[in-house]
């Protein structure tokens, strides 16, 4: 009989999910996030497996590549697609149409729209079910995330300047490790990839777009808490009043890269000095 199986993994345990040809569940399991465990269910419970789908992940590529050696043939699915699926067209397609639901209330929704439909159960269903295990991975990663920041005196100091989150706060740490390498505060924009091109040579002095020579993370996360400060940040400040100036006269994707080095330039800044953000225009002039 042929087999389709999905995998849904996390760090200890990884959920096996074998479906036959019409997608009705045919049999579901637990088994340790090891290649030959996962192996051994597939070969003793569906060897008539012909597609074996693997959501991309931390473990993904090491799992993958044990798994082709292994004989299984394995794929991996990009996140966003399963994201896509997710989003119930395969209901629409058959009238049935969840609506504007977040939280809770769409899986709510979806399993009311096919309670009465065992063909779409069989194949809905364990979408929800791997729905469920992600969100329940992220909410343990936001936690663990919240918790290092909370006992780092130095993230939490990071975190007193408007629009940077503890995700960017312990990326800019990870990323800068020693804030003595730099003699300047201005030279990190430089290293992150936040200064502008330019080439300049006789009569020709020409400035482009920012380099984007430094890590990409940091400098995609500080120019994300750009944007929240120009944006969302409610409380008053000379940084975003500086910002809200450049928006009004260059736009404001510039302000937000603007904002975004001199984010980069304050925070090490705050570093050395280890003090809390200022919220007085001396923070500008940094």
């Amino acid at each position: 009989m042929v087999h389709y199986i999905g995998l849904d993994v996390s760090l200890k345990q990884t959920s096996i999910c074998v479906v036959d040809q019409v997608g009705s569940v045919v049999r579901e399991g637990v088994v340790d996030s090891e290649p030959e465990a996962i192996a051994a269910f597939v070969r003793s419970k569906a060897p008539g497996a012909v597609r074996i789908g693997l959501e991309t992940g931390p473990t993904a590529t090491w799992l993958w590549s044990e798994l082709k050696q292994l004989g299984l043939p394995v794929i991996c699915i990009d996140a966003r697609h399963a994201r896509a699926v997710l989003k119930m067209h395969l209901l629409k397609n058959v009238g049935l149409v969840i609506g504007r639901a977040k939280f809770n209330v769409f899986a709510m929704r979806a399993e009311e729209l096919i309670e009465d439909r065992p063909e779409l159960i069989a194949v809905v269903g364990p979408l929800l079910k791997a729905r469920q295990a992600i969100e329940q991975q992220t909410d343990d990663l936001d936690r663990q995330v919240l918790k290092l920041a909370r006992y780092d005196a130095q993230v939490r100091r990071f975190m007193t300047v408007p629009g940077i989150g503890p995700i960017t706060a312990l990326c800019f740490k990870a990323t800068i490790d020693d804030p003595t390498r730099f003699k300047r505060s201005r030279s990190v924009g430089a290293y992150v990839g936040l200064t502008t091109r330019r080439h300049a040579s006789g009569e020709i002095d020409w400035t482009g777009r920012i380099s984007k020579c430094g890590d990409a993370m940091l400098c995609s996360y500080l120019f994300e808490a750009a944007g929240v400060l120009l944006t969302r940040v409610p409380k008053w400040s000379a940084l975003k009043a500086w910002g809200m100036r450049l928006a009004k006269r260059n736009g404001l994707r510039k302000a937000t890269v603007a904002v975004a080095r001199k984010l980069a330039v304050i925070l090490h800044r705050r570093w050395m000095d280890r003090t809390e953000f200022n919220w007085s225009k001396k923070e500008v002039a940094a």
